[in-house]
């Protein structure tokens, strides 16, 4: 009966891995066509549609798909992948993709992904290696950006969430009563200014962080779109008269819409004046500061107590990974760390000197993002970085010529950094619409729409290291071409 059991014990162990030499080797092998299927497809992406999509019969079967009780195996799966999901993506990594600010990803950065997924550890700040590597990329990102020595930082899904971390730490540090222990009732309304040109995280997070949408103060812009200072001003007087603590700044480098950079020297100037926290939403702009001739536009930068950016914007890296600086270590440990018996730190073995990354954030559990990055500035340089950025700014420079010496488009907005905004002129917004839906819908390109000053614009967003001018060029004949058509 003994032995009975033990036959039956090992029949229920089994684990997920291959069960026999032969299935590792059948593994090993769908593992190597699928690699090369991946650089196929990335090496050719330049011949295939900007975006194509999903047929209605393909979006009719992925709904009614049953739930798998047993499986089909892993190359029958991975024959789907490649049939249904592969081709039909958003189409980022093309090199006419310039919708949203999405980075394009890169080959090496693929590789790291398999190899973090492979080593599978929870980044939580353990006494690890994979902690040592994303502790070494958030100093050399602090140095990039010219903040520190001893700046905290952590890695994150995105700018959304790299925002919100950054003013989650600075409500702690200028609130002026403990918003951990008594709430936003413990003390006067907390106050946050922003322009008008700011992105919609910061509506989401005022909201998330129970404060609400009344604590923002949208502030103005200039011509420029770049946040008025005499305004800022005057509405932090007004809420200091009326009894409110004004908070925290948000600056923006790169505005979402246009790509403006609002006056960091004068807002950190401010901040200091007035004790509030400066943030700086830098989500793809602030990685410009690594070219020492686009820099100067973001001078102030440099005095931030917190900033957010994305790796993955004009980083180039896959997605998903933002980051958070903060230049007070304190201050970060400050917002989030707390005390758990099953998170108490030994003198020695895996949890030696705490868990760390725990003291930065709401989440425990953790990808190891770091190791994308780490070997991409490894492998690559930050020179290879900076060249392809500054490539982008002058494929900016180029389409907004291009735009100006049609006689049938217009730009909407000045491109001064890698944002271009422009019109098929004469035509109303419903107009301009139907010629980008058609631009994408046939495959040549993936620009995105949005309103400037009341009106709709094409919006081209340059954060993609595989453009040539070759491929603005054929968006603005494709452009000109449709609008004709769209206009009869």
């Amino acid at each position: 009966m003994k032995e009975d059991r033990s036959v039956s014990a090992a029949a229920v162990e089994r684990s997920l891995d291959p069960a026999s030499e032969a299935e590792w080797v059948e593994l090993r092998e769908l593992g190597h066509r699928m690699l090369d299927g991946m650089f196929d497809h990335i090496r050719g992406v330049r011949d295939m549609p900007a975006w194509q999509e999903l047929p209605a019969r393909t979006k009719s079967d992925f709904a009614a798909e049953a739930v798998p009780r047993t499986g089909v195996g892993a190359e029958a799966a991975y024959e789907s992948f490649v049939r249904d999901v592969l081709p039909y993506g958003i189409g980022n990594a093309h090199p006419r993709f310039w919708g949203w600010v999405q980075g394009g990803g890169t080959v090496v950065g693929m590789l790291a992904e398999m190899l973090a997924a492979g080593m599978n550890p929870n980044v939580g700040g353990f006494n690890d290696s994979a902690t040592m590597v994303e502790e070494q990329v958030l100093r050399w990102l602090a140095e990039l950006m010219g903040m520190p020595e001893g700046t905290s930082g952590l890695l994150t899904s995105g700018g959304s969430m790299a925002n919100l971390l950054g003013l989650a730490v600075g409500r702690c540090a200028r609130a002026g009563f403990d918003v951990r222990e008594e709430g936003v009732e413990g003390g006067p309304m907390l106050r946050v200014y922003c322009s008008t040109e700011t992105h919609s995280w910061l509506n989401k997070a005022v909201e998330l962080m129970g404060m609400g949408r009344v604590s923002l103060c949208p502030v103005g812009v200039d011509a420029e779109y770049r946040m008025r200072m005499d305004e800022l001003s005057e509405a932090v007087a007004a809420d200091q008269a009326a009894g409110y603590r004004p908070l925290c700044v948000v600056g923006t480098a790169g505005t979402v819409n246009t790509g403006a950079t609002d006056d960091l020297e004068a807002i950190a100037d401010l901040c200091e004046a007035e004790g509030m926290w400066f943030h700086v939403d830098g989500a793809f702009g602030a990685l410009a500061y690594l070219s020492e001739s686009l820099r100067p536009a973001l001078r102030g930068m440099e005095r931030v107590d917190s900033l957010a950016f994305d790796l993955h914007k004009w980083g180039y890296l896959p997605y998903d990974v933002g980051c958070v600086l903060v230049r007070d270590a304190e201050a970060h440990r400050a917002a989030f760390a707390t005390g758990a018996s099953y998170l108490t730190a030994m003198e020695r073995g895996p949890v030696a000197g705490g868990i760390r990354f725990a003291e930065r954030t709401p989440e425990l559990s953790r990808g190891f993002r770091a190791l994308k990055v780490w070997m991409s500035l490894k492998s690559q340089g930050v020179d290879a970085l900076v060249e392809q950025i500054e490539k982008n700014v002058e494929q900016a420079s180029y389409l907004a010529r291009r735009v100006e010496s049609s006689p049938e488009l217009e730009l909407a907005a000045e491109a001064p950094l890698n944002i271009v905004c422009f019109r098929y002129r004469g035509a109303s917004d419903e107009e301009n619409k139907e010629i980008l839906m058609r631009v994408q819908e046939r495959g040549i390109a993936v620009p995105s729409g949005t309103m400037v000053e009341a009106r709709f614009a094409i919006r081209v967003a340059i954060t993609n290291h595989r453009s040539r001018r070759e491929d603005f060029d054929a968006l603005v004949d494709a452009v000109v071409a449709i609008g004709r058509e769209v206009m009869g």
